[in-house]
């Protein structure tokens, strides 16, 4: 069978054999495209669940509030403030020379909800259609940005320490000697440090953000694949090919890298999916606790602390439960695909 093309790519048999077989496991082919789709929409929270307009007509001009920030008198009202949208005046104002698009979901993550008519948090209603949470904030529209921010820590958290685990594996597979025996004690000290007394530490030293909680589990987390790729170097590095390169004076760099990478990311690929799990986990774990995003932050470990600290409201700790193991579970079964088409010992029926 040739190879073919698809947009530029030339897709040898090989990889069409695996791509036949990713799609053969139906049940990782539609995890993914769920994931995906479940993903996609998230990156568009804003325009899902906002307390603001995305679009607004006034007087002939077209403003984007969820964009820029418009005082009050740009509507024709009386405050130089920025406007509330949720405001039956400035509503009005807007509506008698011209008009809005508002979201589905007229609540932002950090919405207060004052006419709520009874203490929160409240069951789930026509208005708030997963209920709302002790401080009176709309649950579907901290869960859509909650997922939103996890998944994004997830996958830019298994993308940098996959460079670093890759990387170090290689090394160390490569070279051998002493320095895979001096690497392979450093990372057995490495990796009793205690992650969560540092978290601690740092907590009290300054306030944990995205970044700062990305930087600090990239410290430990790029060890996964440290032994995977390290165990495929280690394998091919007495191959024929290795060797012959060598006596032919490639630098070591271009064999590594370019000869010998491809044949590890086979084994690595493979892991993708899992890390990516595990690093929405330790996330969400962090959260729980307490030592994760800032405070007031969506994420889906406040909501399931929140759960924990109102028993008398389970659609709290439900919601959080059921779209945590939603998107473990997908990730899994796209892993186990993924797996699965990476085997050469599977045949596609």
């Amino acid at each position: 069978m040739a190879a073919s093309r698809f947009l530029g790519f030339t897709i040898t048999p090989l990889t069409r054999r695996r791509i036949d077989n990713f799609r053969a496991n139906r049940r990782g082919f539609w995890s993914l495209w769920l994931f995906l789709a479940l993903f996609v929409t998230s990156l568009f929270a804003e325009f899902i669940a906002n307390d603001k307009p995305f679009l607004v007509y006034y007087d002939g001009g077209l403003y984007m509030p969820i964009f820029e920030a418009y005082p009050e008198t740009t509507f024709g009202g009386e405050f130089p403030t920025e406007a509330d949208y949720q405001d039956a005046a400035v509503r009005q104002l807007i509506h008698d020379k011209g008009w809005m698009l508002s979201p589905l979901i007229p609540f932002s993550y950090d919405t207060i909800i004052l006419d709520l008519g009874r203490p929160a948090p409240t069951p789930p209603s026509s208005r708030n259609w997963l209920g709302t949470d002790d401080q009176a904030r709309d649950v579907l529209a901290r869960l859509i940005y909650g997922f939103r921010i996890s998944v994004l820590f997830g996958l830019t958290l298994t993308f940098f320490s996959s460079i670093v685990g890759v990387a170090a594996g290689a090394v160390q597979g490569y070279f051998g000697g002493w320095t895979d025996l001096l690497f392979q004690r450093f990372m057995e000290v490495w990796e009793g440090m205690p992650t969560l007394f540092l978290l601690i530490i740092l907590a009290s030293v300054v306030e944990p953000n995205f970044w700062w909680l990305l930087l600090l589990m990239l410290l430990f987390s790029w060890m996964s694949l440290v032994g995977v790729v390290r165990a495929e170097f280690l394998r091919a590095r007495n191959f024929d090919y290795v060797r012959a390169a060598r006596a032919l004076g490639v630098r070591d760099r271009v064999i590594m890298f370019k000869h010998m990478l491809p044949n590890a990311m086979v084994a690595t690929l493979t892991f993708l999916p899992f890390i990516t799990s595990g690093s929405i986990t330790t996330l969400t774990s962090l959260d729980f606790l307490g030592f994760g995003m800032p405070i007031g932050s969506a994420s889906l470990g406040e909501l399931l602390s929140q759960g924990k600290a109102n028993l008398q409201a389970p659609w709290l700790g439900l919601t959080g439960f059921f779209v945590l193991a939603l998107v473990l579970s997908l990730l899994v079964f796209v892993g186990e695909a993924a797996r699965d088409a990476f085997d050469p010992r599977k045949t596609l029926r």
